[in-house]
């Protein structure tokens, strides 16, 4: 039987559970806040789309840390390989790229969604764009459409509506007080892979702001005793640091600075040379020779790198070749907070899954379903997020399909 149901969010995953319920035969109605579909997922695409990643599903399902479990069934169903099959059946190619992240060939997410709508539209579906979600029952929503209040009916609803960063894009985290109106369990939505805030210098503030730090590697023991070392690359900002390498520390680093006020880790300068090979490279000190010239002719140490050595440490701990060595392998830097969620590449937090059935059915408000970033997971980068939207899309419109058989 047809029925007619309402996406709100045109975002990836609201857009899968669209394409889904058509492709079952159900009349399907998009409705975002913006003038156009995806805004977040084309600006995500503008340095180069990366899609998902390559690597096997035993790894990959674990990139969602604690909720893991929770998101392996809808990521087990649409997976990083399903996931490419389908961009190229919008007729997009991809390639892996050497890091193992998925791209489509030229880089590009406009082609991929501009064939995705036109496709959408041929099944059927129809979009309601610059219409705010005001209220929300589990038939019905109101809307802002342009200053007037608009209220739309619908068999069943996919709420679809992202997190709260990049707001200006739509995802504003505005539902969440409509959902808890409804009395549907949620978590407070916080920043993740974001930069964080640390205490320095004005020299180093004034000298060294905007820095890379290259060829480093950090390492951080976690509360659970877990020790977890990543290499990479950041970059020192006015205010603490940015940048993919402290992006994929985020969780640890936020998670602890929750518990306990304040998070720290260690910095290996020089990566790819071992303690007692820089303590050999160290012992051959010039007469007169400065500590600056001393450090960029034995080890190849100079710039930021150097400033944090004497941010971090006493002239007295770096005065001896062994000394040196070990600060240059274990620096450590503390953060107290992380970047407001409105600056960061996405949020945690939302809709609990004690709030969900294992379709994604709020148990509050029977007939209304999530996916997306809307749910409380997160992910680092490197396609696990979009992934993650996709494949709970695609469950959310699966379980409206497998709800109106169960009615009938």
């Amino acid at each position: 039987m047809k029925k007619n149901v309402m996406v709100i969010g045109a975002g990836p995953a609201g857009l899968m559970a669209a394409e889904t319920m058509a492709a079952a035969g159900h009349q399907v109605h998009v409705y975002d806040a913006k003038p156009s579909a995806c805004r977040k997922f084309l600006l995500a695409g503008v340095g180069g789309m990366n899609i998902t990643h390559s690597e096997g599903y035993d790894d990959f399902i674990q990139r969602y840390y604690d909720k893991a479990e929770w998101l392996a069934t809808a990521v087990r169903q649409f997976d990083n390989q399903a996931l490419r099959d389908w961009i190229h059946g919008l007729g997009v190619d991809t390639f892996i790229g050497s890091s193992g992240r998925v791209f489509p060939t030229d880089m590009k997410a406009a082609p991929l969604l501009r064939h995705w709508l036109s496709r959408l539209r041929e099944a059927g579906v129809v979009f309601h764009m610059r219409h705010k979600m005001l209220s929300l029952t589990s038939t019905s929503a109101t809307f802002d459409h342009q200053g007037e209040t608009v209220t739309a009916q619908a068999d069943a609803i996919v709420l679809a509506m992202g997190g709260a960063s990049w707001p200006k894009l739509g995802s504003d985290g505005a539902w969440q007080s409509v959902l808890a109106e409804q009395e549907v369990t949620l978590s407070p939505l916080r920043s993740a892979n974001c930069g964080f805030y640390s205490h320095w210098s004005e020299h180093l503030r004034s000298k060294f702001a905007g820095s890379p730090l290259k060829g480093v590697a950090f390492t951080m023991t976690l509360a659970s005793g877990q020790t977890v070392s990543k290499k990479g690359e950041c970059i020192v900002t006015q205010d603490g640091m940015e940048g993919s390498l402290i992006y994929a520390f985020s969780k640890y680093l936020r998670d602890d600075i929750e518990a306990q006020g304040e998070a720290s880790l260690s910095i290996d300068l020089l990566a790819d040379i071992s303690e007692q090979q820089l303590v050999a490279k160290l012992s051959s000190r010039k007469a007169k020779e400065s500590f600056s010239k001393y450090l960029k002719r034995s080890v190849g140490l100079s710039g930021v790198k150097v400033a944090l050595l004497h941010e971090l440490f006493t002239k007295q701990t770096l005065s001896t070749p062994d000394g040196l060595a070990h600060a240059i392998k274990h620096l450590p830097v503390s953060f107290y907070q992380t970047k407001p969620i409105d600056e960061v590449i996405s949020s945690t937090g939302g809709v609990c899954e004690v709030s969900l059935n294992d379709d994604l059915m709020l148990s509050k408000m029977p007939g209304v379903f999530c996916a997306g970033e809307m749910l409380d997971w997160e992910a680092p980068t490197g396609g696990y997020l979009l992934t993650a939207c996709f494949a709970t899309g695609r469950l959310a419109g699966q379980g409206v399909c497998r709800w109106f058989t169960t009615k009938a």
